[in-house]
């Protein structure tokens, strides 16, 4: 019998049934039934004391471990069986745990007890944080300056940050009118920009820090570090002169080349021969060269006569010829210069999309006082009367039927104009003709336009609706972690 109560019992060391054992001793006295979580809203952290800061998803192993965390002093006297969460709605800053314990109580009988423990979450913003609110407080600065009148190679590579979310521990952006700043809170994470900033576009960079305080007591210094990155200035669709040395370098290809396209290295064309040319920045850097032309000096032609050329002889060390362009030669007008009968002939690479009749736009070597140093020692006859650059169409119908659109980062301006809107425009039609540079960055389908069938041969490029993807709005809870598992 119970020594207590009376009720009959299979016998044990204490001689009392659970109930009486239950009122006399509690194994969880001593144990909090209330306690605290710090969570920082702008980056979905946790406190772990004292200062480290984790990723938890609600009701994950990691957030059982930090709410255990906070019990380890008080759970030491009895021996933790079973843990748990109860379900929560996600927004009512309430987590609840359920625990089951065993203790050895009166002359070694063995009492298991279950009870739940409610954690309070608290906001709290991490350091990182106030830093990034701060906008002030930086330790690093990554400056990239590309001198050119053309954004084009910055549109490419602010899509590249992008799509490898190289922007999410930057404290700020700010864009000026020669290239763009990025800051940050460590000279680790400048670093790793520049990094990939040197893999990813054809540059050079410089460093230099500045002591801001040091104490002499424990030899701390505090320095603020400044990482300069040059991008080659030359675009895509820029015509360049090079050195005769570093023209017989690269397969004795023609001083008057056309870029085609910068990712890594710059993609140069002989327009003549269809000799195809890569440049990094180091050999950029050995043998520099400068662009004949900036984009506002290019003309409208109109094609008078093409003819295809087939496959041209290869000179002596000659290299890699482009299989995606078609050497023709062309007659061709100026629109301005439609009343009068004078023409040019030059060769192109565009011969694959040009007919009788298009208009392309090119540049006039003929007409015009070239301030080149390499240019003005070659010999005139090898200077070409024209050079045509790309096929024009219609640009308000190409927006019009723009089914696509791209993120941009969010950046401290000084200030928009048209030219820059312009420029942006260019980049974007450079997208639809250029499958090698689309594959590298993300381009997402904009629901607003509605789609139109491919059937229009003989207009401009377009991107496929594979090629595109849909534009994610991910609501995330208030709590931490998006749309986590929540189990009973």
């Amino acid at each position: 019998l119970c020594c207590q109560c009376g009720v009959p019992i299979p016998p044990n060391p204490a001689n009392m049934c659970v109930g009486c054992l239950r009122a006399q001793v509690d194994i969880t006295e001593g144990i909090p039934k209330q306690g605290t979580l710090h969570f920082c809203k702008q980056c979905e952290r946790y406190l772990q004391p004292p200062a480290t800061w984790i990723q938890c998803t609600l009701e994950s192993r990691e957030l059982l471990a930090l709410c255990l965390k906070k019990l380890k002093a008080s759970l030491s006297k009895v021996r933790l069986i079973d843990a748990g969460f109860i379900w929560t709605e996600p927004h009512s800053k309430r987590l609840k745990l359920k625990l089951t314990v065993q203790k050895e109580v009166i002359n070694g009988a063995v009492l298991q007890q279950v009870f739940v423990v409610e954690y309070i979450v608290q906001s709290q913003m991490c350091e990182d944080c106030h830093r990034i609110e701060a906008k002030d407080f930086w330790k690093a600065v990554v400056q990239v300056r590309q001198k050119t009148l053309h954004k084009k190679t910055f549109y490419y590579l602010e899509q590249l940050i992008l799509k490898h979310r190289l922007h999410q521990n930057t404290l700020r952006i700010k864009e000026i009118h020669d290239g763009l700043d990025f800051y940050y809170s460590s000279k680790q994470q400048a670093q790793k920009m520049v990094d990939f900033l040197q893999c990813t576009v054809p540059s050079r960079s410089k460093s230099s820090q500045r002591l801001i305080s040091h104490d002499i007591h424990s030899n701390v210094y505090n320095y603020k570090s400044t990482f300069s990155v040059e991008i080659v200035p030359i675009c895509k669709d820029n015509v360049v002169c090079l050195s005769p040395k570093l023209a017989q370098s690269l397969g004795n290809m023609s001083q008057i080349c056309v870029c085609i396209r910068v990712t890594s290295t710059v993609h140069l064309i002989d327009p003549s021969t269809l000799q195809i040319a890569e440049i990094d920045g180091n050999t950029y850097w050995r043998h520099p060269f400068n662009s004949l032309f900036h984009p506002k000096q290019l003309e409208e032609f109109i094609i008078m006569d093409i003819n295809r050329v087939q496959e041209k002889k290869k000179g002596a060390g000659a290299g890699a010829r482009s299989n995606k362009h078609t050497l023709a030669e062309a007659w061709v007008r100026k629109t301005s210069e439609l009343n009068t009968d004078h023409q040019y002939f030059c060769c192109t690479h565009l011969g694959h999309i040009l007919n009788p009749g298009d208009l392309v736009l090119g540049f006039d070597l003929a007409n015009c006082n070239l301030n080149d140093e390499f240019a003005n020692k070659m010999n005139p006859h090898n200077i070409p009367d024209v050079v045509l650059i790309k096929k024009s169409y219609d640009r308000t119908k190409r927006q019009r039927r723009r089914n696509w659109k791209l993120k941009e980062l969010e950046r401290d301006r000084e200030g928009t104009d048209t030219d820059d809107e312009r420029q942006y425009q260019d980049f974007l039609e450079d997208l639809e003709e250029d499958e090698a540079i689309r594959k590298n960055i993300n381009i997402y389908r904009n629901a607003d336009v509605p789609v139109e069938s491919d059937t229009d041969d003989d207009g401009p490029p377009r991107i496929s609706l594979a090629e595109m993807l849909e534009d994610l709005h991910i609501s995330e809870d208030a709590t931490g972690g998006e749309g986590a598992n929540m189990m009973t």
